[in-house]
């Protein structure tokens, strides 16, 4: 392969028999909480508690729900930037969750890259456009000398800056500029996957078009694999082949993108989807609107039985008392729900 030339992937690369590129089995990442002079260990923040879900080569997998509900945390666990505490995850069929981190850093890292929610805060302000995107390759020992710079413009041509904008530093950028940096910083090793943590919400309405068509027109042309984490079901409903809702660290529902906005099945998903602004249109009918009662309950105290039983419209006495199973109650659509 050139300097030039960004590989090709394909929307299904042989780098393995499986269809799916990533499978996360009973992922959990819980955080210790500590209290007194001896820091002793009181309690845990269950941010992440027994999420499966896979991923499918070339495809684009949503996860949405509200603040709080893990999964920011599942992202970064999935990419080992948090270690976790129990599961699984399996990157072309190689089990990461307990690889070392030079074993890691050797054969999988520059396989799995993210791109970050905050454009302002992800890029280090003392180095130069050049630097920053020359460092993932230096890090992987990819590309030297010439090659790296005809690499590097080639980036930026991908992301829609000039070239000549190389030495200059992130303050001379506007947001969704630096978020076009991230991705191109993302893209300097050729990854497979790529966890993309709400990366337009922090940008202008006008904007995030820009950056989600951009992204869309990337995997297009690499063949990319995207875990894309959002609150913004609108946002998710464009980009995603496949959609997950998440509520205090569980997986509610996962399926196909039309089944889940046309059909939803877990109370929690059709209050969300409730909550989506419809235009009005002849012939289109509106969700009857449903209000949650009741706050978000504490990861570190959550509800025994289901989760959302607290909240939900639904529930009857065994919500209380025991965890629904998390199963396929059509092809390819997933729910724990006692209703089901």
């Amino acid at each position: 392969m050139s300097a030039t030339t960004i590989a090709k992937k394909g929307n299904h690369p042989s780098n393995t028999d499986s269809e799916y590129l990533l499978e996360v089995v009973d992922l959990k990442k819980h955080f210790p909480i500590k209290a007194g002079i001896l820091q002793r260990n009181v309690g845990s923040v269950k941010a992440v508690d027994g999420v499966s879900f896979k991923v499918k080569r070339g495809e684009t997998i949503g996860i949405v729900g509200e603040s709080g509900c893990g999964k920011s945390t599942a992202g970064r666990t999935l990419i080992r930037l948090y270690e976790p505490t129990a599961g699984n995850i399996l990157f072309k069929g190689r089990n990461i969750s307990n690889m070392g981190e030079s074993e890691l850093r050797r054969s999988i890292r520059k396989d799995i890259q993210m791109i970050f929610q905050d454009p302002f805060a992800s890029l280090n302000p003392r180095k130069t456009l050049k630097y920053i995107l020359s460092e993932p390759m230096i890090t992987h020992q990819m590309y030297k000398g010439k090659e790296r710079g005809e690499k590097i413009d080639e980036l930026l041509e991908k992301v829609g800056f000039n070239p000549m904008f190389v030495n200059r530093y992130p303050h001379e950028f506007s947001g969704g500029q630096r978020q076009r940096i991230g991705i191109a910083r993302a893209l300097a090793v050729n990854p497979d996957l790529i966890i993309a943590d709400e990366p337009v919400s922090a940008l202008d309405v006008s904007i995030q078009a820009q950056i989600i068509n951009l992204m869309e027109d990337l995997q297009d042309d690499l063949g990319l694999t995207y875990v894309f984490i959002s609150h913004d079901l609108s946002v998710v409903r464009h980009i995603s082949d496949r959609v997950g809702v998440m509520y205090l660290g569980k997986m509610m529902e996962f399926a196909i993108k039309k089944d889940l906005y046309d059909e939803p099945l877990h109370p929690y998903t059709q209050a969300l989807l409730s909550a989506v602004p419809v235009p009005k249109r002849k012939g289109v009918e509106r969700r009857e609107r449903i209000i949650l009662k009741g706050d978000l309950p504490s990861p570190s105290n959550p509800p025994q039985g289901c989760v959302f039983h607290t909240r939900c419209p639904a529930a009857t006495a065994i919500c209380s008392e025991k965890v629904p199973e998390y199963k396929e109650v059509k092809k390819e659509h997933f729910v724990a729900c006692h209703l089901y």
